[in-house]
C-alpha cells in the first residue's frame, strides 16, 4: 500500500473517531518550504467547550469564551504552542511549559516530561500528548510523545517517546488523546499515524477541521514554520467565534 493510501485510510479512521480527543500532527509541507504543528481541542462537558484559542506574540494559549461559565481552569487553560529559539512545543497541556523550561536549560524534551504523568482526571486519566520541531543543528528532526496510564491504573504511568529523524514532505504523524468515546474513555493505542498535509495554512486548518466530529470540536491551530527563514505564521480555529 502506499503511503499516501496510507494515510488516507488514516484520515477516514478519524473522521469516524466520534472523540479522538485533543489530537497534534507535525511534519512537512508537500513543497518542504514549511514545518507544520497542527493542534486541536475538543470536549464533551460545558468546561471543555467554553474555550477559544489565542495569540500571544508566537505563542498560543487556551482562553474561556465566557468567563462566567468557567469552572475548575487547572487542566484547560495553559499554553499548547511555545517556542525557544530553534524549537518548536506542541502539547494538550502544561507540560509546554516544563518542556519550554528544561530546554532554556540546555536539557532534553525526554528530560522534562520524565518529571510528568498523565492528567490526574480520573477515571478518565487523559494522556499527556507533546511534539516538537527541532531545528538547531543543520538537519532539522522532530519527535511526539504520549504519558498514559496503564489500564486506567492511577499507579502506572507508561511514557512512550517517538523520535523522527527525517521529514517526510506532504506528510505527518498524528496522535491524539483517545481511542474513541466511552466511559472511561479509552486511551490512544500504537504508534502515531501518518496523515497527509497541503502547502497551504488555510487548506489544512480546514481539512483537519472538517475531519473532526461537529458535535465535539472546540479549537484547532496550524503553526507554519519556514524552513528557510525560521518565521512562523499561525492558522487559528475557535467554533466559537463565528
Amino acid at each position: 500500500m502506499s503511503l499516501q493510501q496510507t494515510a488516507l485510510n488514516n484520515e477516514k479512521l478519524l473522521k469516524e473517531n466520534s472523540y479522538p480527543g485533543r489530537g497534534i500532527v507535525v511534519g512537512m509541507t508537500p513543497d518542504g518550504k514549511n514545518y507544520v504543528q497542527i493542534y486541536w481541542i475538543m470536549g464533551r462537558s460545558v468546561n471543555s467547550r467554553n474555550r477559544i484559542f489565542e495569540t500571544e506574540g508566537s505563542f498560543v494559549k487556551t482562553k474561556a469564551f465566557d468567563e462566567a461559565k468557567m469552572e475548575d481552569p487547572s487542566l484547560i487553560i495553559y499554553y499548547p504552542a511555545r517556542d525557544y529559539n530553534n524549537y518548536h512545543i506542541v502539547t494538550n497541556g502544561d507540560q509546554t511549559d516544563t518542556i519550554y523550561n528544561y530546554i532554556r536549560e540546555s536539557k532534553t524534551f525526554e528530560d522534562a516530561l520524565n518529571t510528568r504523568e498523565f492528567e490526574p482526571d480520573s477515571p478518565n486519566f487523559t494522556p499527556r500528548i507533546s511534539g516538537y520541531v527541532d531545528y538547531s543543528d543543520e538537519k532539522a528532526t522532530y519527535g511526539l510523545s504520549i504519558l498514559k496510564s496503564i489500564d486506567n491504573n492511577s499507579e502506572y504511568c507508561q511514557r512512550n517517546y517517538f523520535y523522527y529523524s527525517n521529514f517526510i514532505k506532504g506528510y505527518g504523524h498524528c496522535i491524539h488523546t483517545y481511542a474513541g468515546d466511552g466511559n472511561p474513555i479509552p486511551s490512544f493505542q500504537g504508534e502515531p499515524y501518518m496523515v497527509e498535509l497541503e502547502n497551504d495554512i488555510d487548506k489544512n486548518a480546514e481539512k483537519f477541521w472538517k475531519l473532526l466530529n461537529e458535535d465535539n470540536k472546540v479549537s484547532l491551530l496550524v503553526k507554519f514554520i519556514n524552513a528557510a527563514n525560521k518565521k512562523a505564521e499561525i492558522k487559528i480555529i475557535n467554533k466559537n467565534i463565528k
